[in-house]
């Protein structure tokens, strides 16, 4: 058995669910409160389906943009330490110093 994370446990598919369902409510919630869910001359039946609707694409959305960005990581490189700036370029890539030699 290897010490490598996989895929799976760097982000478990439950924890995808939970934050595109969180994300999902709360958008939902805006959508419900701005479309006058809580006003008594709109009533909460007119804004109901806008929520659904604004709520589901939130959903979809976030879990298809999280998915694809955790297909972006490398398990291998997660483990890995980093021991220098990150910003920087790595020694090997800096370009020869060209100053007057004497």
């Amino acid at each position: 058995m290897s010490d490598r994370p996989t895929r799976r446990d760097l982000l478990r598919p439950v924890q995808l669910l939970g934050i595109a369902f969180a994300c999902a409510v709360f958008a939902g919630g805006v959508t419900f409160m701005t479309a006058g869910g809580f006003q008594p001359a709109v009533g909460a039946a007119s804004a109901l389906p806008l929520t659904g609707i604004v709520a589901g694409i939130t959903f979809i959305v976030v879990l298809l943009g999280l998915s694809l960005l955790l297909l972006a990581v490398d398990p291998a490189e997660v483990e890995r330490p980093i021991d220098r700036p990150v910003l920087l370029p790595d020694e090997d890539d800096r370009p020869p110093a060209s100053g007057p030699t004497a």
